[in-house]
């Protein structure tokens, strides 16, 4: 049984974003080069870029409100690194401006969403600073 906080279906539309970040990092990392530099980005990209979605999967079965703020709390530390690396992709001129802007611009939609989550569920539940 899916122990979800919140609304139902914003929280598979949150799922189905993140996964959909997910495939696009992996087509992203494809497109890097194949040098050291482009090979260290990847495994960095591919490690943070990916994680978020799986992390927010157990998110919505934590057993408790402040399982569920710890969880969301890894969620958006790995999608501040995944800003991170796209970031160094664009500014080192890796990869063309319009196939990195649209990812970095979700992600920094997602890192709004994960954060007001935090903010919410926080101030709903009159938890404490975690």
């Amino acid at each position: 049984m899916d122990k979800s906080y919140g609304n139902q279906s914003k929280n598979q539309e949150l799922s189905d974003r993140l996964l959909d970040f997910t495939v696009s990092i992996i087509k992203l990392v494809r497109k890097l080069p194949r040098d050291m530099t482009g090979n260290h980005l990847s495994l960095k990209l591919l490690r943070f870029g990916t994680s978020p979605g799986v992390y927010y999967e157990q998110a919505r079965s934590a057993e408790s409100k402040v399982d569920f703020i710890l969880k969301l709390g890894i969620i958006l530390e790995e999608l501040k690194e995944s800003r991170y690396w796209l970031k160094v992709i664009e500014k080192a001129s890796l990869m063309q401006p319009d196939r990195i802007c649209p990812l970095l611009n979700e992600c920094e939609v997602l890192i709004a969403i994960i954060s007001k989550s935090i903010f919410t569920t926080k101030k709903s539940r009159k938890i404490k600073q975690v």
